[in-house]
């Protein structure tokens, strides 16, 4: 296993059936010695600055039904929020105080109408022009995503989810299309965005050949994000009985993404901090760059329940900046200011507060 991980590292690349094999011998020495190596990957591009995202979830409404969700569109115990353009802005400014240089706008798909999308994303462009904006807002018209773009938003985020036609179909509702949100993956490429991807690890009915469709696809789409994380049931959905998603396959899955994206910018998602005490740690370990803590209101933080027990406040808070640099230095990294661009290799910007 080591000989395959260090032809990833150097090679960018390997065959189908040697991914299979990896994914599947995620534990025990393979598992450290892949991230390992993806740790040195990632230390030798980026250093040991990791990037800060502010993440502001601006609606739980969507107007989806995807079985795995807690804001699907037929949940009838989400109560349902819109923040508006200036409590957006009130995030930002706090954000912008403490340090930040991105903000994630996220939400349901599908709803927010584009004008008040355009129009949020161009106040926050013109009171915070040094700054990167980050839409994770699903599917839309190509036309829209230009729009957006022109308005000036930097970077799109949509996964995937998966890339088998029939695990969509199970995890999906008639109505929902695979080759759609493929397509509105190419149209954001085309016009610009730096675009992300991605999967939940463990969703109800993912297998390993699955998860190497998964890893094919990013390999030819070459995305300059990679969002994954563990699936994680949710109790009002179809799914609610369904055995979460292993970190071990989780943290096998950055490293080999880091190995074969040695730029690329890759969270240590929430979903992670949520699993497991030090997931967090482990998936910066594993080659991840980049931590979104939260930006959101206080009162709607809860109301964002994508999955059970997600973590929104502590150091999945923008508020816990102190805590997450000390659990960070633990670990032999530290917090970057840097915005962070794809293009732009990374030099810690030093810390507002020193």
């Amino acid at each position: 296993m080591e000989k395959l991980i260090d032809r990833l590292r150097s090679e960018h690349h390997l065959e189908s059936e040697a991914y299979a094999r990896l994914v599947a011998a995620a534990s025990g020495e393979t598992l450290e010695y892949a991230m390992r190596a993806a740790r040195e990957v990632a230390v030798a591009r980026f250093g040991t600055g990791i990037y800060i995202r502010g993440l502001i979830e601006v609606t739980n409404y969507c107007r989806n039904d995807c079985y795995y969700c807690g804001i699907r569109r037929s949940n009838p115990h989400v109560e349902r929020y819109l923040l508006s353009r200036e409590q957006v802005l009130a995030c930002c400014r706090m954000g912008y105080k403490l340090g930040f240089r991105t903000f994630v706008l996220q939400g349901g798909e599908g709803v927010i109408p584009e004008e008040r999308v355009a129009e949020a994303v161009r106040a926050i462009r013109s009171e915070f022009p040094d700054c990167a904006i980050t839409l994770s807002l699903g599917e839309y018209e190509r036309a829209t995503y230009q729009r957006f773009f022109d308005a000036g938003a930097n970077r799109y985020l949509l996964r995937h989810e998966t890339a088998d036609p029939t695990h969509y179909a199970s995890l999906h509702p008639a109505g929902m299309s695979l080759e759609h949100r493929m397509q509105c993956l190419r149209n954001l490429r085309e016009i610009g965005f730096q675009t992300g991807t991605g999967i939940m690890v463990g969703s109800p009915g993912q297998t390993i050949d699955t998860i190497v469709q998964d890893i094919l696809f990013i390999e030819r789409f070459r995305p300059q994000m990679i969002g994954l994380g563990p699936y994680i049931p949710q109790r009002d959905t179809p799914f609610a009985a369904c055995p979460a998603g292993d970190i071990r396959t989780t943290l096998m899955l950055l490293a080999i993404f880091r190995l074969m994206f040695p730029d690329a910018l890759i969270p240590s998602t929430t979903a992670l901090a949520s699993i497991a005490p030090d997931g967090r740690e482990q998936g910066i370990l594993a080659g991840a760059n980049v931590v979104m803590p939260n930006l959101s209101p206080a009162d709607t933080r809860a109301k964002y329940a994508l999955y059970n027990n997600k973590k929104a406040t502590g150091l999945e808070a923008a508020e816990g900046l102190r805590g997450l640099e000390a659990q960070f230095n633990a670990i032999g990294y530290h917090i970057s200011y840097d915005r962070g661009d794809y293009e732009t290799k990374a030099e810690a910007a030093p810390s507002p507060t020193k």
